[in-house]
């Protein structure tokens, strides 16, 4: 063994020298590391002035932020002028954002069903003026969800509030951001009583509602009632972007829709998806209908880093570099109309 390194005995750069005797050099993606890519679901006007930041260090070049979201409505019930507060909070402080960090910033309002809103109506009748705004470029997250938090909504209740927001998306040309309920993973050791639904969730888990849906899958059984919302609201399929798609609804998603598919990678701990299930389903279905989302927000241990670390994990799975772009880049650009370079 002969070494090329004056090293006073061979160390693994030798063997490495060994071994690429006769292949080509590795062809390391550098394009990777100036990649701009764009979130297309988070809470970001909730966060800290430093995590927004860290978006911008990253290399975010645009993201939607939702600021349809029932755990920062500080009353219970939730009536809709609290929901109306936090779509123009996010509306007055856009602008700022934007200044601020440098990134696009755009806006989805919705009506979210994980707890029942008094005066629905009030909303619905508000929100064709609000999709009006230039800023605003989809509607959502909503979405039927089995159980809510404090007040139960029936399914049906539920469904006609998602339905009407379908239909005013259709009406303004608007896509949706569909919130599809997660499966979790299975917890090795449960927490102590008492502490929530987790250390990293500020959310009261004993003020939960008894379950609207049961059966063997109520997660997926949301989502197909979702699919039958869209239907019958005359929304195209491709207008609708399934976000926090995990292994529970992939396949439904994919074989019986024609929707985009967005993974929540920014909180894998608590729902169990991550840059590995995002490349499986590049491999099973190709990057045509697939995104990724961070879904950061305040009442969350989340990352903003996580979008940029998925796109090295992607090709470190495998995946090649011109798919990562189209996952990170040019689906959200086709769907939400985001500026080009």
């Amino acid at each position: 063994m002969t070494s090329s390194h004056p090293t006073k005995r061979p160390t693994d750069a030798t063997y490495l020298d060994d071994r690429a005797q006769g292949n080509e050099d590795i062809d390391l993606p550098r394009e990777l590391l100036t990649l701009p890519w764009i979130d297309v679901h988070n809470h970001a006007h909730t966060l800290s002035w430093d995590d927004r930041e860290r978006y911008a260090l990253a290399g975010c070049r645009s993201m939607l932020m939702v600021a349809s979201g029932y755990h920062w409505t500080p009353y219970k019930p939730v009536e809709a002028d609290d929901i109306r507060f936090l779509w123009d909070d996010a509306i007055n402080r856009r602008t700022a954002i934007e200044r601020n960090h440098f990134f696009e910033a755009k806006l989805g309002l919705g009506v979210h069903t994980g707890v029942r809103i008094e005066n629905p109506d009030e909303l619905l009748d508000a929100m064709d003026d609000y999709c009006a705004l230039d800023e605003v470029i989809a509607v959502g997250e909503t979405g039927v969800v089995p159980s809510q938090h404090v007040s139960r909504w029936g399914i049906d209740e539920q469904r006609a509030v998602v339905q009407a927001q379908m239909e005013l998306a259709e009406a303004h040309d608007l896509p949706v951001i569909l919130h599809t309920p997660n499966t979790s993973s299975d917890a090795t050791r449960s927490y102590r009583d008492g502490l929530g639904v987790t250390p990293g969730y500020e959310k009261n888990a004993g003020l939960g509602a008894d379950p609207v849906l049961d059966g063997d899958n109520p997660a997926l059984e949301s989502v197909r009632i979702d699919v039958e919302a869209m239907r019958d609201a005359g929304l195209a399929d491709e207008r609708v972007v399934a976000s926090h798609a995990d292994r529970n609804n992939t396949a439904y998603l994919m074989d019986e829709t024609d929707c985009y598919l967005s993974y929540t990678i920014g909180h894998s701990w608590l729902i169990g998806v991550d840059a590995a299930d995002v490349a499986d389903a590049i491999d099973e279905y190709g990057p045509d209908r697939i995104m990724v989302d961070t879904d950061c927000a305040n009442v969350l241990r989340t990352d903003p880093f996580a979008l940029k670390r998925a796109i090295f994990e992607l090709y470190r799975y495998g995946i090649d570099v011109d798919d990562i772009r189209q996952v990170v880049v040019e689906n959200p650009r086709e769907v939400f109309g985001f500026e080009q370079e």
